[in-house]
């Protein structure tokens, strides 16, 4: 992941990624595109089926990729990932850390435990244990580059998303901290924040007219996103195309945030 001195900025040739929610959504399509460009893409997420599904995919198109099941909620599971990795591979040059959670919808006084703490150990400390152990094993080689799905939210707390809101903030410093601590070992960490976004994941405020509605009024664009569209920003962040940013978050919103 050095200076830009491919003929390609966007090949992934040789490259080893791995992508965290990556059984649908915007996780599937952001591992079937960098597997378009080269990469060996390790699909992952809690269940294996949804992710051999995907690597299915991948490989009726030509691309090359495996699937391997991790919760990254769970400690354990992190650890053993990663340990897979290190032994079939030897290196990581990608991590998209996508996989989120977000099981509560309503007011934050209402927030209980359990919702609380599901949404902290997935969002801040499954993205935190995640990152430093793919940056151990980029440092240990040439380097890489790791891409933080943050959220629009992150910035301006969405609507009977408290908790939530909160662990993606945490996300956009996360992305600093490493971006800034690991910079040395030619490692660079960015951000992506989607805005509304038309996944599985988002039904809750998708399916929900009024809320849609409410929500459009502040999108020049006018629509939500597809999670296609969400993709080739994070290749933008993996390739040498990029080599120069780090510490970034990148609004993918429809002009959601200029306000």
């Amino acid at each position: 992941m050095g200076q830009n001195t491919e003929k390609n900025l966007f090949d992934l040739t040789g490259k080893v990624a791995l992508v965290t929610g990556a059984s649908r959504g915007i996780g599937e399509h952001i591992a079937k595109l960098l597997a378009q460009h080269g990469a060996h893409v390790i699909v992952s997420s809690r269940k294996v089926e949804g992710c051999q599904a995907v690597v299915d995919s991948i490989k009726t198109a030509g691309g090359s990729a495996q699937a391997i099941a991790c919760h990254i909620g769970e400690m354990d599971q992190i650890e053993s990932i990663f340990s897979t990795i290190s032994a079939e591979h030897g290196k990581l040059d990608i991590l998209v850390n996508n996989a989120a959670a977000n099981p509560y919808f309503g007011h934050v006084l209402d927030t209980d435990l359990s919702a609380f703490q599901k949404t902290v150990d997935v969002n801040i400390r499954g993205y935190f244990f995640m990152s430093t152990l793919g940056a151990k094993l980029m440092r240990d080689s040439d380097g890489g580059a790791i891409v933080n799905v943050a959220s629009i939210n992150g910035v301006i707390p969405g609507d009977y998303q408290g908790i939530y809101s909160i662990t993606k903030a945490a996300v956009i410093s996360m992305t600093k901290t490493f971006a800034k601590e690991c910079a040395q070992f030619n490692i660079r960490v960015n951000a992506l924040l989607p805005g509304g976004t038309d996944t599985k994941f988002a039904s809750t405020l998708v399916n929900n007219k009024e809320i849609l509605e409410q929500l459009m009024t502040h999108v020049p664009m006018r629509r939500i996103a597809q999670p296609e569209e969400m993709a080739g920003t994070v290749l933008y962040l993996v390739s040498n195309a990029s080599s120069y940013t780090t510490g970034t978050a990148i609004n993918v919103d429809g002009g959601f945030l200029i306000g």
